[in-house]
C-alpha cells in the first residue's frame, strides 16, 4: 500500500478495522443477516477494507435512521445511506452508485388514483421513521399526513394509514403478495444511494471516497453487484 493510501487508512478509520454500516432494511442494498449479510453495499465495504489493507468489519441495523445514527456517533466510519439534505450537515457522500424508485401502494379500492391524489389533507401516509421518503416527504408534503413507525407497511396493513410509502422493489412484492393492493403509476422521489463517511474526515479521505465510487461504476463493479442480488 502506498503513503497515501496509508494515510487515507488511518484517517478513515482511526481503530485499525473498517467499520462498515449495513442496512439489511434495504433489501436492494443488502440482504441476509446480521451474521452472514450480502448485497452491494458488503462488496463494496469489503472492497474499499481490502484496497486500504484494512480488517472489515459489518455493522449491520434494520433501518436507515439507526445506521445514520451509527455513523454520527462514531461506531461506524463509512455508511451507505441516501444522499438527503437532512443528512448531509453529518455525512460527506460520494455520487451514487444506485438510483432507487419511492413509490406510493394503495387499496384496490381506493379513491387515490394518481400521485397528486396523494398530497391532501385526511390523507395518511405510513413510512418507516427515518427513511429516505420519510425525509423526503417530510419537506415536500403540504396537506397529507405522514404516520411514522419502525414498520411502515406493517401499519399500512393494519389500516393505520391510506397509503404505504417504499422502495420499488419491496413494494412491488407487497403487493404481489396482498392482492387487495396496487402501487400508483410511476415513482414520487428518487432515492440516490452513496457512500458515506463523517465530515471529520480530511477532504483528501472524502476526495479518495468518490474517486473510489466512480471507478467502481464505471469498472461495471456496482452493475455486477446488483445483478447477483438480482440472481
Amino acid at each position: 500500500m502506498n503513503v497515501a493510501n496509508a494515510e487515507i487508512a488511518a484517517d478513515l478509520a482511526p481503530s485499525g478495522t473498517l467499520r462498515a454500516a449495513i442496512n439489511l432494511g434495504n433489501p436492494v442494498l443488502a440482504q441476509g443477516t446480521a451474521d452472514a449479510p450480502r448485497g452491494v453495499t458488503v462488496d463494496i465495504a469489503r472492497e474499499l477494507a481490502s484496497r486500504l489493507g484494512l480488517p472489515l468489519e459489518l455493522v449491520c441495523f434494520d433501518g436507515a435512521r439507526a445506521s445514520f445514527e451509527a455513523m454520527a456517533g462514531g461506531q461506524a466510519d463509512i455508511c451507505f445511506l441516501a444522499v438527503e439534505p437532512a443528512r448531509e450537515g453529518t455525512v460527506a457522500f460520494t455520487e451514487p452508485y444506485v438510483v432507487i424508485e419511492g413509490v406510493f401502494a394503495v387499496p384496490e379500492g381506493s379513491a387515490i388514483i394518481s400521485l397528486a391524489d396523494v398530497d391532501r389533507e385526511g390523507v395518511r401516509i405510513s413510512v418507516n421513521t427515518g427513511a429516505a421518503y420519510d425525509l423526503f416527504l417530510t419537506r415536500t408534503l403540504r396537506h397529507a399526513t405522514l404516520v411514522r413507525s419502525e414498520n411502515g407497511v406493517a401499519t399500512f396493513l393494519d389500516e393505520a394509514a391510506d397509503v404505504a410509502a417504499g422502495i420499488r422493489q419491496p413494494m412491488t412484492e407487497l403487493v404481489e403478495s396482498y392482492p387487495g393492493l396496487r402501487l400508483l403509476d410511476g415513482s414520487f422521489m428518487e432515492i440516490r444511494q452513496a457512500l458515506g463517511t463523517t465530515r471529520a474526515r480530511s477532504a483528501e479521505t472524502v476526495q479518495f471516497l468518490r474517486a473510489f465510487i466512480e471507478e467502481l461504476k464505471a469498472g461495471g463493479f456496482i452493475a455486477a453487484a446488483l445483478s447477483a442480488t438480482d440472481s
